[in-house]
Formats: structure tokens, sequence, C-alpha cells
């Protein structure tokens, strides 16, 4: 656990691809973590909706990360996680399919921010809903957050199960 340090959010540079897939790669297991390929694809395409959390004491190194594209769909669809289209004006649905902070970070809020962030753009862009899956373990977190859980997921994703978790805007 750090010493809170000066945290700042904005949004992914191409710059930060490094610290993305370390985050990436911390975070998730090797079947559930992105391509660096996909990370990039989603950096240049959706800058709007790939928002960071920055350690000003560390040169603003990405410690935490919220991305995803809009869709017109109000589930995440497993072809999200392979490829990305730019967010289009008409989509009322927010995905998120990465939400993650490296673990010497966690239990400052961070993650909580980053939603919080999203949610602004979305309510500023006209959106209905923010639509994420996860795993069993974090739907109490996700709850706490103010999402909804709608059931398992038709995602294969990694072979896991997950769980629909939406927030209403």
């Amino acid at each position: 656990m750090i010493s809170m340090t000066k945290i700042i959010y904005d949004f992914a540079k191409p710059t930060d691809i490094n610290d993305v897939m370390n985050i990436e790669n911390t975070c998730f297991t090797a079947e559930e973590a992105a391509s660096r390929a996909s990370m990039i694809e989603r950096i240049a395409l959706i800058p709007d909706t790939f928002v960071v959390a920055r350690d000003e004491d560390e040169n603003g190194r990405v410690v935490g990360m919220c991305v995803g594209p809009t869709s017109p769909e109000r589930y995440i669809t497993d072809d999200l996680f392979e490829h990305t289209t730019q967010n289009r004006s008409t989509d009322k649905v927010q995905t998120i399919i990465s939400l993650a902070v490296l673990p010497n970070y966690r239990k400052h809020g961070i993650a909580g921010k980053l939603l919080e962030r999203m949610a602004k753009i979305d309510r500023d862009n006209h959106r209905e809903v923010i639509s994420l899956t996860c795993l069993a373990s974090l739907v109490s977190y996700y709850e706490h957050h103010g999402f909804v859980n709608e059931g398992v997921s038709n995602s294969e994703h990694a072979g896991e199960t997950w769980f629909n978790m939406t927030y209403t805007l």
C-alpha cells in the first residue's frame, strides 16, 4: 500500500501504452487481459472514453484506467474485447470493458473516481446506461457503486462466468 499521492484524472494518450499494459497484465489473468494491439486501438479510436488515473508524484504514471466503447446494445458482447470502433453520438449505452487499478493504489477510491468520471462524460453525451460485466467476486463492489446485477451474461470471455451490471445515468 502506498501513501496517498496526488492523483489526477484525464484521458489515455499513445505514450501511455506501457503503463496501460502493465495495469492490464497485473490486474487480469492472461486469458482475460487485452492484447497490446487491442489497447493501442482503444487509445486511438475511443480516447474520449478511455479515462486514466495518473500519479503526479510518479511523473504522471498511469496507475488506473476505465475504458470502453459506446454501444447501441444494453449488454457487452465478447467482440468488444477484441475489436474497437469509434464511439457514436447516437449510442445510449456506455460499456466498460476494463476498470483496473494497480494493487498498491487500491483502497484509495481511485476506481470509484474513474467510474464517476466516466458517468460525467456519459451524462454530458446524453447516454442512458453504463454496462459492464464482472466476476461474481466483484458484484457487491459494483452494487456499492450503484450498479444493478441483471444476471449471468452470455459472455464466454476467458471461459469465465460473468454478470451483467448496469448503472442508470
